[in-house]
C-alpha cells in the first residue's frame, strides 16, 4: 500500500517509492519543466526513494478519484534543527487543472499541520511567472533574489526565494484560504 501523507477535495499527496522513479525524471526532464529546475539524476532519486537520504523524500500528487499522477515534489530539511522544510521541486504534470493551486495548499497543510514545520520554503528562476504567480497567490513572500546564482546553458540566472511561516499559514487557514 502506498503512503498517503494528506488528502484534499480532488488530490493526494503520497510518498514516492521505486515504481515512480520514470515518473519523476520523466517530469524533471521534460522541456517544458527542465529550463525552470535543475534536475537530479536518477542515482541521488534511487537514494531518496530507498531511504538513504534521510532529510528528503520524493512527494506525488495524484488524483484521488483514478490515482493518475499529476505533480512531483522534492521535499528537503526535513531533519532540520530549525524546523524548516524546503520545497526543493514543484513540479505540476497537468497544467491548467488547478492542481498546482491544491497541492501547493496540500504541502502546506503537511508541512505545517502534519509534521509541525516553522518554515517553508523554496526558490524559483526570476523568469518563471507563472510559478511566481502561483507561489504569490498561495500565500508565499519574497523573502529575496540570489543574483547570478546558477548557470543553465552557459547564462548565469536568479533564484527569487519565497517562503512561509507556520503563523503567516496559520492565519491564512483561519480566513478560510487554506484546508482544513
Amino acid at each position: 500500500m502506498k503512503e498517503i501523507l494528506y488528502e484534499g477535495p480532488h488530490l493526494r499527496l503520497r510518498k514516492a517509492d521505486l515504481t515512480d522513479l520514470d515518473y519523476i525524471l520523466r517530469l524533471e526532464y521534460q522541456e517544458e519543466n527542465v529550463k525552470y529546475i535543475v534536475p537530479f539524476d536518477k542515482l541521488f532519486h534511487t537514494k531518496v526513494l530507498e531511504g538513504h537520504v534521510e532529510e528528503s523524500m520524493d512527494v506525488l500528487a495524484e488524483e484521488i478519484a483514478t490515482g493518475e499522477r499529476v505533480g512531483y515534489f522534492l521535499i528537503n530539511g526535513l531533519k532540520t534543527e530549525a524546523k524548516e522544510i524546503e520545497w526543493t521541486h514543484v513540479v505540476v504534470d497537468k497544467k491548467g487543472c488547478g492542481y498546482g493551486h491544491e497541492a501547493m495548499k496540500l504541502l502546506k497543510a503537511w508541512s505545517f499541520d502534519v509534521l509541525g514545520f516553522h518554515r517553508a520554503w523554496l526558490d524559483c528562476k526570476d523568469y518563471n511567472a507563472r510559478a511566481l504567480h502561483l507561489y504569490e497567490t498561495e500565500g508565499m513572500l519574497r523573502e529575496g533574489l540570489i543574483r547570478e546564482t546558477i548557470v543553465t546553458n552557459g547564462r548565469y540566472e536568479n533564484l527569487v526565494i519565497l517562503g512561509m511561516l507556520a503563523r503567516e499559514y496559520q492565519a491564512r487557514k483561519a480566513e478560510g484560504l487554506e484546508l482544513g
